[in-house]
C-alpha cells in the first residue's frame, strides 16, 4: 500500500502523523511512504531523517494526495485541502465533524472513507487514539489556564497555588474523563483547590481515591455547576460524548455569576465546546472576553508542544496504520471492532451514528456497506 503523509496547515499546527519509526515499519512491510517536505519539521524531525527511514520525500501536498491510498494525518482537512480528497481515499486522522457542515458535506460528495481517531473505540468504551492528545491537552489545560489568570495577560491576578497566609486559586474541572484527570493533577500538583464535576458517580469516586484529601468532586448538574463558577478562578471544559456535539454546560446567561478576569478553557471545543459563549480560536489568536471572562478555546492545544505529542499520538496510531497497510481496508476493519467505529464516512455514506444525529442527516450502518 502507498501511504500518504502531508504537512500539517492549520495555524500553528506542528504535529505530523508519522515518525521515522514508523516509516521504517512501513518500509520493512513492503509498503510505500510518501512524505510532504517540511512535515516534520515542527516536531524536529528533518526530510533526511524520513527518507533515512525508507521514505520518499516529495515537495507538494497534492502528490502526496495524488500518490497515496491511505493519508494519515493530525487534523481534520481544512478548506485548501478539499481538492485534494478523492473518490476512494482512506483518510485517517482526526475529524471531529459534529459541528463540521461542511466537511462532513465534502467527504461525503468525494466519497471518501474517512476513519476519526477520536471515534476509534474499545468494547470497554477506551478511545486508544483520543486518549493521548487528551493527556496533553488535560495537561497543557492548567498551564494556559494560569497564565490568563497573571494579570497582564488579563486575568484576576491569581497564582494557583496561593502563597503563605493565602488562599491558593480555585480551579474548577467539568468532566472527569482523560482531560478531566490530567487536569486535575497538574493543578494539585500546583496546589490548588480543585474540584471535579461529573455525572459518573464511579469514576467521580475512583479520582477521590486517587488524590486523596487534594481534590473535592460534585455531582454535575445546572445547579451545582453555577454554584461552583460562582467562587471559580479556572474552569476547564473537559466534556466528551464520543462523536456528539457536546453539551453546553455553562450557558451564555452563567457567565454574570463568575468573578470578572476568571479565565475559560474549553477543551472540549473539537467537538463545538461545552460552554455555550465559546468559540474555536487558534494559538495565533488564542483568547477573547465574554462579560469580562477570558476564553481560552484553541481547537489544537497538543499542537503547541509538537515533540511531546507527535510521539505521544504516532505510538498509538502506528499499529492501525500497519494493520490498514498489511490486510487491507476490509480486512482490518472486520478483524478490529475498535477500528470498525472509526469510520465516519465511507463511499458517501455517514457511518458514524453521533455525527449523523449531531447534523440531522441519514446514518447508515457500516455493516451494511462491506463488500462480501
Amino acid at each position: 500500500m502507498i501511504i500518504g503523509v502531508p504537512r500539517e496547515i492549520k495555524d500553528k499546527e506542528f504535529r505530523v502523523g508519522i515518525v521515522p519509526a514508523g516509516v521504517r515499519k512501513l518500509a520493512e512491510s513492503g509498503h510505500q511512504v510518501l512524505v510532504e517536505s517540511g512535515a516534520g519539521l515542527g516536531s524536529g524531525i528533518l526530510d533526511r531523517e524520513f527518507e533515512s527511514a525508507g521514505a520518499t520525500v516529495v515537495q507538494e501536498a497534492e502528490a502526496v494526495y495524488k500518490g497515496a491510498e491511505l493519508v494519515v494525518k493530525v487534523k481534520e482537512p481544512l478548506v485548501q485541502e478539499y481538492a485534494c480528497l478523492r473518490e476512494g481515499l482512506i483518510l485517517f486522522t482526526y475529524l471531529h465533524l459534529a459541528p463540521l457542515q461542511e466537511l462532513t458535506r465534502v467527504l461525503l460528495d468525494k466519497k471518501v472513507i474517512a476513519i476519526a481517531y477520536e471515534t476509534v473505540g474499545r468494547d470497554n468504551k477506551f478511545l486508544p487514539l483520543l486518549a493521548p492528545m487528551s493527556e496533553v491537552a488535560g495537561r497543557m489545560s492548567i498551564q494556559v489556564g494560569a497564565h490568563y489568570l497573571e494579570k497582564e495577560a488579563g486575568g484576576r491576578g491569581i497564582l494557583l497555588g496561593g502563597a503563605t497566609g493565602v488562599e491558593p486559586g480555585h480551579v474548577v474541572i467539568l468532566g472527569s474523563g482523560t482531560v478531566g484527570s490530567n487536569a486535575a493533577r497538574m493543578a494539585v500538583g500546583l496546589g490548588a483547590s480543585v474540584t471535579i464535576m461529573g455525572r459518573n458517580s464511579a469514576r467521580l469516586a475512583a479520582l477521590d481515591r486517587t488524590f486523596p484529601g487534594k481534590i473535592k468532586t460534585r455531582l454535575s448538574s445546572r445547579e451545582n455547576i453555577a454554584e461552583e463558577i460562582g467562587r471559580a478562578d479556572l474552569v476547564i471544559g473537559a466534556v466528551l460524548v464520543p462523536g456528539a456535539a457536546a453539551p453546553k454546560l455553562i450557558t451564555r446567561d452563567m457567565l454574570p455569576l463568575m468573578q470578572k478576569g476568571a479565565v475559560l478553557v474549553d477543551v472540549s471545543i473539537d467537538q463545538g465546546g461545552c460552554i455555550e459563549s465559546s468559540r474555536p480560536t487558534t494559538h495565533s489568536d488564542p483568547v477573547y472576553e465574554v462579560e469580562g471572562i477570558i476564553h481560552y478555546c484553541v481547537a489544537n492545544m497538543p499542537g503547541a508542544v509538537p515533540r511531546t505529542s507527535t510521539f505521544a499520538l504516532t505510538n498509538a496510531t502506528q499499529p492501525f496504520v500497519l494493520a490498514i497497510a498489511d490486510k487491507g481496508l476490509r480486512k482490518a476493519i472486520l478483524e478490529d471492532q475498535a477500528l470498525k467505529r472509526g469510520i465516519n464516512t465511507y463511499r458517501g455514506f455517514l457511518t458514524n451514528r453521533e455525527v449523523a444525529a449531531a447534523q440531522q442527516r441519514e446514518f447508515t450502518d457500516i455493516d451494511t456497506l462491506l463488500p462480501e
